[in-house]
């Protein structure tokens, strides 16, 4: 049985194995992509994608993109997403669909890809199991982003573009990726504190300047300065608040299971509040273990995400010690911070799993017996029954402390690179005299 194991490992590593690989996406892919359009052709329910299709009509109709119904803005995305609706919105729905799994199925490609090129480092010819581990682990975040329509899979093509492009030092290319990232939804923009703090100028001046550029000059032809302007105004009145009730525009959803960010778990087990407020009807769910003031509750939020900033910082190498292997766990632990301490964080936000668990998989294939796995199989075991009790689990915040038990691993295996960096840096020279 073993030797069988081992030679399909080795029959999987051949140029055989990748090609295979590659028909094993184009058919998911094609799996995947499928459902939208039968829905939309059987006249059914097509989720977000009905949402994409109305907000592009309504720009080339010159009309309002944010307005309220049922008390809460239909469209929660910056202005410039709306304005990149605009031509696929030309399609009709049915060409909006297929033009959408298409950019889903093309930004899933680029994830795994770039994925696995910054796991691997410089070691050179980069071992499939590095794109086809990582995916499936995430696979039922990135099928949700095909069911419902939603670009996160986008986002992470991106993201991993920009980590790709700050390893060779193109540093304004990196910024830019990361602004068209927050330009489709805005939690990206807040990759702009790392840039700062490794002091990549070059990337914070251009992440910032072609935000500028997206939100309020390409708009302009469209729509003229005053309306890009409004727009913008309109948007951030609406979506950057926080209270007691509801995080942005998400009044029934803010502190519920499915929201799996920090500040959804925090509020619904630290404070008395619906834990499923979206379902109707239904009755009131709670699972908070203390009833603390909004205040206090936040207090313990905040102060929780400062620690989780600290230990990414203390983990971090001085510049002189950084390797393509530490700065790729890096990367990855900026994504999970990310997922972590953004406002809003739903199941299909957790295809951005897909890099933290190409490095996991690429220390276990370096080290065969990695300290990682200590941390991920538990983790693993926590998605695990989120699809089995997918309400059950939620509920409790399975999802954030997965997140949570990664984010602590691979610090701890960046610590372990500055340990072993300096040990290696103090050895003395054995080829030196005496």
């Amino acid at each position: 049985m073993q030797a069988d194991w081992l030679t399909f490992i080795r029959r999987f590593n051949s140029p055989n194995g990748l090609r295979l690989l590659r028909w094993i996406f184009v058919i998911t892919a094609i799996v995947f992509s499928a459902p939208p359009l039968l829905r939309y052709l059987r006249g059914h329910s097509i989720f977000d994608y009905e949402l994409w299709y109305a907000t592009g009509k309504h720009v080339l109709a010159g009309d309002e993109i944010y307005f309220f119904r049922a008390g809460k803005y239909d469209f929660m995305y910056p202005p410039p997403c709306a304005l990149f609706l605009t031509g696929a919105s030309l399609l009709g729905q049915g060409g909006l669909i297929l033009l959408l799994v298409a950019i889903n199925s093309v930004a899933w490609f680029y994830s795994a890809k770039l994925s696995a090129v910054l796991a691997e480092g410089h070691r050179g010819k980069t071992n499939p199991w590095l794109y086809l581990i990582p995916s499936l682990l995430v696979i039922v975040y990135i099928w949700s982003s095909y069911h419902l329509g939603q670009p996160n899979l986008v986002l992470l093509a991106l993201m991993v573009g920009a980590f790709v492009a700050l390893r060779a030092k193109r540093e304004i290319a990196a910024g830019s990726l990361i602004a068209v990232a927050a330009a489709i939804k805005a939690f990206p923009v807040l990759a702009i504190i790392y840039l700062v703090y490794r002091r990549h100028w070059k990337a914070a001046v251009s992440l910032v300047a072609t935000l500028v550029f997206l939100i309020l000059i390409l708009p302009a032809p469209f729509r003229g300065f005053e309306r890009a302007w409004h727009d913008l105004e309109k948007w951030s009145a609406g979506m950057l608040k926080y209270s007691e009730v509801s995080v942005g525009q998400r009044p029934m959803r803010s502190y519920t299971w499915k929201n799996q960010s920090l500040i959804g778990v925090g509020n619904r087990l630290l404070r008395h509040v619906d834990a499923d407020a979206a379902s109707a009807p239904h009755q009131p769910v709670y699972v908070n273990f203390a009833d603390f003031k909004f205040p206090v509750a936040n207090g313990i939020i905040f102060s929780t995400a400062l620690a989780l900033g600290f230990l990414f910082i203390a983990a971090m190498p001085r510049r002189d010690m950084r390797t393509a292997d530490s700065d790729a766990i890096e990367f990855a632990l900026l994504l999970l911070l990310m997922l972590m301490t953004t406002p809003l964080s739903f199941g299909y936000f957790y295809s951005w799993l897909m890099l933290p668990f190409a490095m996991i998989t690429q220390r276990a294939l370096v080290e065969r017996v990695s300290s990682i796995l200590w941390w991920c199989v538990p983790a693993l075991a926590l998605l695990a029954v989120g699809l089995i009790f997918p309400r059950g689990a939620q509920l409790y915040g399975n999802t954030f402390f997965a997140t949570l038990l990664l984010f602590v691993g691979l610090s701890m295996e960046l610590f372990g690179f500055k340990t072993q960096t300096v040990q290696t840096q103090l050895a003395p020279d054995v080829h030196s005299p005496g």
